[in-house]
Order: C-alpha cells, then structure tokens, then sequence
C-alpha cells in the first residue's frame, strides 16, 4: 500500500483526516460555546415551567462557562416564542423548554402553528411531567371522585371548571376525564395558571384539573381542597392525594411532559454537548431537590429515549382532541 506525501505527513503529526461537509460542524462545536446562550420559555414568568428552566439554566452557566438566559416569550399557547426558535438560528445559542401543549397539541389545536413540533426541533432532554390534580373550591360539596361525578351527573353542565387555556394540558386532561366518567361539565378557560388559581380560591370556579405544581402551594394552605391525582402513582411531595386509579377511574391519566429542544439544523456534535450539559445540570442533587419542590416528578430520559415518547404522545392526544371534538382556532 502507498502513502501519498501529504497523507504520510499527516500520520506522523498524529492527525486525521476530515472531510470536507464535516470540517464546519467539528469548528463549531469546538469552539462553543462562544457568547450567552437564549434559552426561551414560552409562557410568562413565574410560573412553575419558568421556575424549572431557570434552576437548569444557572446550574448549565456554571458547567458551560457561559450565560445561559432565560427569554420568556408567551403568546398564542406558547406558540410564539415555540416558533421563533423553529425558525432561528440552528447554530446552538437557542434553545426552548417545551411541552406537550408547544410540542404537541398545539399541531392540532391551532391553524397555523407555524411550526412542525417534530421536524423542526431535535430533542435535548426529556425532564419528566407535571401531574395533573383535581382541585376544587372548598366549598363543593365533593370529597371524593365519586362524589364529584355524582354531583355533575345530578345536573349535567351546572358545574364549571378551570383551564389554563383551551388546548391546554389542563383542558384536555378534564376532556378525558368526562370522556371516561360519562359527566358534562362547563369550561372556562383562563390565560395561565394564577387567574385561574385566584378563582378557585375565591369561590368562583367549581373545580380545575391542573398541574400540581401551580396548586400545591393552594392545597397545603388549604385555600382549595385536593380530590385526586391523574397519575399512575401517588406523589412523594402530595402523599395524601389518592390517585384516580385508587378511585376506580381507569385510562384518565394525564400528566403534561417536559422537555428541552433545540432547532433541528442544530449540528450533532452541538446538540450533544447541550444535551449532556442539561442532563448534568438535573442531576445536581441541589436542582432535583428544588425541581421536586414544586412537585414535578423528575424522569429524566435522553434524545434516543425520549423521540419514540414524544410520537406516542402525539399520537395519543391527537385522537382525544379529536373525540372531544376541540376544533382549530
């Protein structure tokens, strides 16, 4: 076998040869990052998504050696701030923390999303879900599950619940719930968690199905009374929560995902250095603490694992979309 003078020179400087469509990728990757990174949350500030991308976001400025900064662009279901980093730049320094509303239902609920939730984006890191609890104004007279489909049954359409939007997790999540309990009940959506939480907590809305981290503060107060959670399991931070599967409501779960992605031209190597780096800011034992906190169940699930989640779960609550019969705005 011959060497060409080129190639002989380069194995004694102990290199190796790359080709050409994969110099620029290489060049980026090992000089980022270079400058602050935007990392896009999609709602307001304040809320418990918020809170949870800004724990990660310090803890990565540490590990990466750059600002990671928070960029709250609410708007249109999170749609907004979702499609402008569709349509930035795939070059590393944008981000989003996601969910299953601005990476999934919004595909179905809104005309013109303007964005593809899958095609568009590469995931960096499934972080786990906001369960979804069934709180009610303390004045109801329903202390348990059955007690509230008796209620609603009595006189179908009277009571009124909560959402956070329609589309939401929270509207979708009681959708299933009458779809399974065979109940009518009347929504009312809200723009966000806090105008809804001040209404429960005033007397003015019967019941919401929410994420429990914006009403756990509520419940421990006890401003509102817990019946159930929609989730598999009890959580640790809600011990006395008793599930809807313990209540003999079956197929009702409805725990709303979380995840962070970025542009899917991102180069590999790039989106393998921010997943990792957020992978790592999660396993610090002083941001899991502060996430499970706001009662957020953590399961933290990489690129490989969490794509096949993310297509199930489309496809799941595309097909409850369209049995609620929940049209496009």
């Amino acid at each position: 076998m011959s060497l060409t003078r080129r190639s002989a020179l380069g194995l004694l400087a102990g290199t190796v040869s790359v080709p050409s469509f994969l110099a620029p990728s290489i060049v980026r990757a090992q000089s980022f990052p270079a400058r602050p990174i935007s990392l896009v949350v999609p709602y307001p500030a304040g809320g418990p998504t918020d809170a949870i991308a800004r724990f990660v976001a310090q803890e990565m400025s540490t590990s990466i050696g750059q600002n990671v900064l928070v960029d709250n662009r609410a708007g249109a279901s999170g749609a907004v701030g979702t499609r402008a980093v569709a349509h930035g730049a795939g070059d590393g320094y944008t981000i989003i923390f996601g969910n299953n509303q601005t990476h999934g239902n919004n595909m179905f609920l809104l005309k013109e999303p303007g964005y593809d939730a899958v095609k568009d984006f590469a995931p960096l890191c499934g972080v786990g879900a906001f369960e979804h609890a069934f709180v009610v104004r303390n004045d109801l007279p329903a202390k348990t599950i059955a007690e509230l489909i008796a209620l609603a049954k009595a006189d179908p359409g009277k009571l009124n619940y909560g959402s956070t939007g329609v589309g939401s997790g929270s509207h979708l999540a009681m959708e299933l719930f009458m779809q399974r309990t065979g109940i009518k009940m009347t929504h009312v959506p809200f723009r966000g968690a806090a105008p809804l939480v001040q209404e429960i907590v005033g007397g003015r809305i019967d019941i919401a199905n929410s994420t429990l981290p914006s009403v756990l503060e509520q419940i421990n107060a006890g401003t509102m009374r817990a019946l159930a959670l929609a989730s598999p399991e009890r959580n640790p931070r809600a011990k006395d929560i008793p599930t809807l599967r313990e209540q003999g409501v079956s197929n009702a779960d409805a725990d709303s995902w979380a995840a962070f992605f970025a542009p899917a031209a991102t180069p590999a190597p790039i989106l393998d250095q921010l997943s990792k780096a957020v992978m790592a800011a999660i396993a610090k034992p002083a941001i899991t603490e502060a996430i499970l906190k706001l009662g957020f169940t953590l399961k933290v699930r990489g690129p490989d694992a969490f794509r096949p989640y993310h297509l199930q779960e489309i496809a799941t609550w595309k097909q409850i979309i369209a049995d609620a019969g929940v049209k496009p705005e």
